[in-house]
């Protein structure tokens, strides 16, 4: 961190300043129109809406709070010139939180979650069924299955899981161990965005 003036003492370097994703659990729903997230905490409250920008030369999936206000956006082509990422950015600093970045392998659906910086993982997300991958690049019914994902911190350590359920609305259940120093922030936000990304 070159400027610890620039978090509190409480909020680390991937923390994004518009919201508070403190909670463990937390329910990603698609609504009827394609590319439109609302993402819930494990009280029911809504604590973040994305909808993809359509019509775009790049991809664009702006992020709201549960109030409406702007809370981040998450953008095709970050700073770092990695083929296939996506820059978390912060509306309310205007800086890139994390790069978001697929393993273009036919048989897997890897992200990794980098610092925009240094280009360092700070997670991945890993599909845990690769005959289900491979399927669902290959097979439009396959989206019909949902997909299950593993996150793993720095280390490889498991910190949580995406659990997708069956629905004619995709439906995606995160949860992040409490222990966990993966960034909360930028994971919700790429199990938003994986489904789309993964359709598109």
């Amino acid at each position: 961190m070159d400027d610890p003036s620039t978090f509190s003492s409480e909020s680390g370097a991937y923390d994004i300043s518009t919201v508070d994703l403190s909670d463990d659990r937390y329910e990603v729903k698609q609504s009827m129109v394609r590319d439109k997230y609302t993402v819930r905490d494990s009280a029911g409250n809504v604590v973040l809406r994305g909808k993809q920008k359509l019509f775009k030369l790049k991809e664009e999936f702006p992020f709201v709070t549960g109030d409406d206000e702007d809370a981040f956006s998450v953008k095709a082509g970050g700073i770092m010139d990695v083929a296939g990422n996506y820059a978390i950015t912060d509306a309310g600093t205007g800086e890139e939180v994390v790069v978001l970045d697929e393993d273009y392998s036919l048989f897997v659906e890897n992200w990794t979650v980098r610092d925009p910086e240094t280009g360092e993982a700070v997670a991945t997300i890993r599909s845990k069924n690769k005959l289900l991958s491979t399927l669902r690049h290959l097979v439009g019914a396959a989206n019909l299955i949902p997909n299950k994902y593993e996150i793993f911190d720095a280390d490889g350590g498991h910190v949580g899981d995406i659990e997708g359920e069956f629905s004619m609305r995709d439906e995606y259940t995160v949860t992040i161990d409490d222990a966990s120093d993966v960034p909360k922030e930028a994971v919700i936000a790429a199990a938003c965005i994986l489904d789309a990304l993964e359709n598109k």
